[in-house]
């Protein structure tokens, strides 16, 4: 059985940080809403996944190994978004309930997801509230940010206390001013529900534009001084597996910039793979390729047996795989106008 150990490459690869998806599951419909759940007879045969900034694909293939046909809810459980006073994330189409334009095909044909969305605050459920006084769920966008900056100043210093957002001020040359900015985390999951007919193969595919956003600096060089030292530092290094070659090249960009008077900006992908272990058995065939679109940013993360195989493109291949852990990409870049 192939699991995913660590590794690390300092490859260079294009790259803005982006929210990632998962891995479908299987989920029943509780009164809470979507419960995942495991499956023993459908198994996932393969899993074909394309990641880059531009556009991620995923290709299943499921088989049914059971006497009869199968009916279940299946889920595509999104990462969390969380508000930040700290980095922006911006989405293809902030307006729509939709907004990362996903769309799923069974066997071929378009099927039409429902989505389950949570908000919480603190680990609490404010979902009604928001929606109640006319706030997008998305802790992120224009139309988020116009519907906080009309809501009374008693509920803002509420929902200040209570975690839900916080106030940012700033001097935009005409006096001091307050934007109250969200830092709820979203939990989204679209869901529809698949026929898997006995003794035969299936074929499900997601296609999606990733989010894309950015913070100023790197947030994991500890000083000056010692910079790849600290508690941060040793927490991204343990989730991207950062190596020698990986901090050394950062570190020569970092005096490139310094000389320059410019900054770098670090970035991420994350994808999460851990679903997949709901269905019966392990993943037969996995395979993985990361497309590079611009040769100047550089990027780590774990996995084992990546290959370059093209100009732009990174791949990785695994046989019986279980996923024991999620796909965590950090990437340093010179900042884009």
């Amino acid at each position: 059985m192939t699991k995913l150990p660590a590794f690390a490459t300092a490859a260079l690869l294009m790259g803005s940080p982006t929210i990632g998806h998962a891995n479908d599951t299987m989920a029943e419909l509780a009164a809470g809403g979507l419960t995942f759940v495991t499956t023993q007879d459908v198994l996932m045969q393969s899993e074909d996944l394309y990641i880059s900034p531009k556009e991620v694909r995923v290709d299943y293939v499921f088989h049914n190994g059971g006497d009869s046909d199968q009916t279940s809810v299946v889920a595509f459980p999104m990462p969390d978004i969380e508000g930040s006073g700290d980095f922006m994330v911006s989405v293809p189409n902030p307006d729509s309930d939709n907004f990362l334009n996903f769309s799923v095909t069974v066997d071929d044909q378009p099927v039409t997801p429902d989505i389950d969305r949570h908000a919480f605050a603190v680990d609490v459920d404010v979902t009604r509230e928001l929606s109640e006084h006319g706030i997008p769920l998305l802790p992120f966008g224009e139309a988020t940010g116009q519907a906080l900056a009309g809501l009374p100043k008693d509920l803002l210093a509420d929902w200040t206390e209570r975690g839900i957002v916080i106030p940012m001020e700033y001097d935009d040359g005409g006096g001091w001013k307050t934007d109250y900015v969200p830092v709820w985390k979203l939990k989204t999951t679209y869901w529809w529900r698949t026929t898997f007919p006995a003794g035969r193969d299936l074929k499900v595919a997601h296609r999606y534009t990733p989010s894309v956003g950015a913070t100023a600096g790197l947030s994991f060089i500890g000083s000056e001084e010692a910079p790849f030292t600290g508690e941060q530092f040793e927490r991204e290094k343990k989730r991207f597996c950062f190596d020698s070659a990986f901090t050394k090249t950062v570190a020569k960009r970092l005096d490139a910039a310094k000389a320059e008077d410019a900054d770098l900006q670090e970035s991420w992908i994350s994808y999460v793979l851990t679903t997949g272990a709901n269905w019966g058995g392990t993943i037969g065939l996995f395979h993985l390729t990361v497309d590079k679109e611009d040769p100047d940013t550089l990027v780590s993360f774990c996995g084992d047996g990546v290959r370059k195989t093209g100009p732009t493109t990174f791949e990785l291949t695994a046989t019986d795989f279980y996923p024991e852990r999620n796909i965590d990409i950090a990437l340093v870049r010179r900042p884009t106008n």
